[in-house]
C-alpha cells in the first residue's frame, strides 16, 4: 500500500474536489440510511400498527433519544399535515419518502462529479509527469527497456492505478459510510437481530479475501505480458519491410499468437475470479438475509417482539448493505491489480537518472578554445570499448574518426554529447569537465546528425523548427538552402507546410538526409558532430548531402565520424581507430604517405567501389 500513498502528493491541486466527495459521500450515506428507514411510517399506516396522533411538538433531550425524537417529529408532522385522514397520511409520508430518495441521488450525483473531476486531473497530471521523467531519462535506460513495455506503463499502468486509487477512495469513504449508517439504523430497529447478522459478516469477508490473494501477481504477469505484446506491434511496424522481404510474416505471427494467448490465459484468470466477487458477494448476502428472515419471522410470528412493519424495513435495510458491499468486494479485487500497476509505474518513476545537471552547474554560451579529450576509459557493459582514449578538437578545425565498425567511433558521439557518462577520465570543453556544464547549455552548443534521420510525423516545417523553435520561414527556407535541400522541397504541393509521414517515410534516404542537416543548420551550433551521416545513401544522394555538409561545416568546429573515407579527405585531422585506441593520426596525405592502417583501408574501399 505503500505506492498507493505516494499518489496522495497528485491529490493536493484537487483537495477541494476531494473534500467535496467526501462531504457529498456523506450526506449520501446518511440519505440512503433514512430513504430506507422512511419506508416504516408508510408500512405503519398501511398495516394499521400505528396511527400518527396529533399532539404537541416533541422536543430531544439526549442523543441517545434522536431515534424517538425523530419518530415522534415524523408523526406529529403526519398528524398535521392528515388530521384523522389516514390517506392524507400515507400521502405525506409518500412525498417523504419520493424527497429522501431525491436528496439521496443529488447527492450521489454531486459525489460522482466531484470524483470525476478529481480522477481525471490526477490521471493528467499523473501521464504528464511519467511523460517528462521518460523523456529525461537518459539513452541508457531504454538500451535496457524495451520500448514497448514503457508505453504499456504509460498507456495502461496509469490508467490502471487511477482506477483502482479512486476505488480505495471510495473503499473508504463512500460505502462503509453507508454501511455504517445503516447498521445504526438497523441496531435502532432491533439490537438483537442486528447482533445476529454480525456472525455472518466475518464469514463473507474471509471467503471473498481467499478468493483474491493470488490475484497482485497475476495482474503483474498481465502487465509485463501487455508490455512484450506492445513491444511486439511497435518492432513489426518498424520493421515492416525486413518482416515482409524476408518472408518473415508468420515468424512474426507466430509469436505475436504466443504473446496474446498468454495474455488471454492470464487475464481469463483475472476476469473469472473478479467476476466471482459481485455474485459471490451477493450469494453471500441472500443467504444472511434468508437467515433474517427465518430468525426476525419467527420474532414477529412467535415472540411477537417486532412489529411486521418493523421487520419489511429492517429486511430493506439488510439488502440495502448488499450494494456496498458487493461494491467493496469488487473494489478489493481491483486494488490488487491496482497494487500490480503502481509497482511498474512507480519503478520508471523512482528511476534515478544518473545524467543531469548538478545543483552548481556552469552555464556556458559559446565555445571559445577547444576540446579536450582524456584518459577515456568507457564501457557500456564489462568490456571497454574505449581504452586511454584521449584527442584535441580545436576551434574551427574539422576532426575525422574511421575505422572498422565497432571500433569506438559512435561512442566517441555518445559521450561528447553526454547521453552516456564515461567512466574513467574526462572530457573538457574550454577547460571546464562536460559533467559540471549545464546539460542543456552543453547540448545547445552541439548539433548532432546521425546515420538514422530521425523525424517527426509533421510538416517539414514543424521537423526543422526543432533547431530554432522561434525561426521566421525565411530562416527555414535559408538553412534548406545550406542543406541543399531546397531544390526538392519547393516542388512539393505545401513547400515546407508538407506533411512528410511517420518518421518521413513519404522522402527518400537522401532527402530525409539533407532534412536533419537543414535542422542542425537552423540551430546553428559551434560544434557539429556527423556520426557516419553518408553511410546509408547511394552514390548520387551521398553527392548532395556531402555538398550540404561541407556547407554546414564552413567556420565550425566539427567530428565527423565516417565509414565512406572519401567524405573526410578534407578533415584537418584524420583520427584512425582500432578497439577502442587511435592507431595513426594526421592529414589524408600524410596517412597514406605512412603506409599504414588508413592506407589499407582507403585500398580496400577503392577496390570494393
Amino acid at each position: 500500500m505503500n505506492n498507493y500513498r505516494k499518489i496522495i502528493p497528485f491529490i493536493k491541486p484537487y483537495k477541494s474536489n476531494a473534500v467535496m466527495n467526501i462531504f457529498y459521500n456523506i450526506l449520501y450515506a446518511l440519505f440512503s440510511s433514512l430513504s430506507m428507514l422512511s419506508l416504516f411510517p408508510m408500512l405503519n399506516i398501511l398495516f394499521g400498527e400505528e396511527k400518527p396522533v396529533a399532539s404537541t411538538k416533541p422536543e430531544l433531550h439526549s442523543i441517545t433519544e434522536l431515534g424517538g425524537y425523530l419518530k415522534d417529529l415524523l408523526n406529529y408532522y403526519a398528524a398535521k399535515f392528515a388530521g384523522e385522514d389516514q390517506t392524507r397520511a400515507l400521502l405525506f409520508v409518500i412525498i417523504l419518502i419520493i424527497a429522501l430518495f431525491l436528496l439521496k441521488n443529488i447527492f450521489n450525483y454531486l459525489a460522482m462529479y466531484h470524483i470525476t473531476l478529481l480522477r481525471n486531473g490526477v490521471l493528467k497530471d499523473f501521464r504528464n509527469i511519467l511523460y517528462k521523467k521518460i523523456i529525461e531519462l537518459p539513452v541508457s535506460f531504454y538500451s535496457e527497456k524495451r520500448k514497448g513495455d514503457v508505453m504499456a506503463r504509460m498507456l495502461g499502468d496509469v490508467g490502471e492505478v487511477q482506477a483502482s486509487f479512486f476505488a480505495i477512495f471510495e473503499l473508504i469513504i463512500r460505502e462503509p459510510l453507508t454501511i455504517i449508517f445503516t447498521i445504526i439504523t438497523m441496531f435502532y430497529i432491533s439490537v438483537k437481530l442486528t447482533l445476529f447478522v454480525f456472525i455472518f459478516i466475518p464469514i463473507s469477508g474471509l471467503i471473498i479475501s481467499r478468493i483474491g490473494k493470488s490475484l497482485k501477481s497475476k495482474s503483474e504477469r498481465v502487465q509485463q505480458e501487455s508490455g512484450f505484446f506492445i513491444s511486439v506491434v511497435e518492432e513489426t511496424l518498424g520493421g515492416l519491410k525486413v518482416i515482409k522481404s524476408y518472408n518473415a510474416e508468420n515468424k512474426f505471427k507466430s509469436v505475436f499468437d504466443d504473446s496474446v494467448t498468454r495474455l488471454l490465459k492470464l487475464s481469463n484468470s483475472i476476469g473469472n475470479k473478479n467476476n466471482l466477487a459481485s455474485p459471490m458477494s451477493e450469494f453471500l448476502g441472500i443467504v444472511t438475509i434468508a437467515v433474517l428472515l427465518w430468525y426476525g419471522g419467527h420474532m414477529v410470528l412467535i415472540e411477537k417482539t417486532l412489529l411486521g412493519s418493523a421487520f419489511i424495513t429492517y429486511m430493506a435495510l439488510a439488502y440495502n448493505i448488499l450494494t456496498p458491499a458487493k461494491a467493496i468486494s469488487k473494489a478489493s479485487y481491483n486494488v490488487k491489480s491496482g497494487l500490480a500497476a503502481a509497482d511498474r509505474v512507480f519503478t520508471v518513476l523512482e528511476e534515478v537518472n544518473t545524467i543531469e545537471s548538478k545543483e552548481d552547474a556552469v552555464f556556458k554560451e559559446g565555445f571559445e578554445d577547444r576540446i579536450s579529450i582524456k584518459n577515456i576509459n568507457f564501457r557500456y557493459e564489462e568490456e571497454n570499448v574505449l581504452k586511454d582514449f584521449s584527442l584535441e578538437v580545436p576551434k574551427g578545425k574539422t576532426i575525422a574518426l574511421v575505422g572498422q565498425s565497432g571500433s569506438g567511433k559512435s561512442t566517441i558521439a555518445n559521450l561528447l554529447t553526454r547521453f552516456y557518462d564515461v567512466q574513467e577520465g574526462q572530457i573538457e570543453i574550454d577547460g571546464v569537465n562536460i559533467k559540471d556544464l549545464d546539460l542543456h547549455s552543453l547540448r545547445a552548443l552541439m548539433g548532432l546528425v546521425t546515420q538514422d534521420s530521425i523525424l517527426f510525423n509533421d510538416t517539414i516545417k514543424n521537423n526543422i523548427l526543432l533547431g530554432k523553435q522561434n525561426a521566421t520561414d525565411e530562416e527555414v527556407i535559408d538553412a534548406l538552402k545550406i542543406a541543399n535541400a531546397y531544390e526538392f522541397v519547393k516542388d512539393l504541393p505545401l513547400g515546407i507546410e508538407t506533411n512528410i509521414g511517420d518518421s518521413g517515410n513519404k522522402l527518400s534516404g537522401g532527402q530525409k538526409q539533407r532534412l536533419s542537416i537543414a535542422r542542425a543548420v537552423l540551430k546553428n551550433p559551434p560544434i557539429m558532430i556527423l556520426d557516419e551521416a553518408t553511410s546509408a545513401l547511394d552514390t548520387e544522394s551521398e553527392k548532395l548531402v556531402q555538398v550540404a555538409l561541407e556547407n554546414m561545416m564552413q567556420n565550425r568546429t566539427s567530428i565527423v565520424i565516417a565509414h565512406r573515407l572519401s567524405t573526410i579527405q578534407k578533415a584537418d585531422v584524420i583520427v584512425v581507430m582500432q578497439k577502442g585506441k587511435i592507431v595513426e593520426q594526421g592529414s589524408h596525405d600524410e596517412l597514406i604517405a605512412k603506409q599504414g592502417t588508413y592506407n589499407k583501408l582507403v585500398t580496400m574501399q577503392s577496390f570494393e567501389s
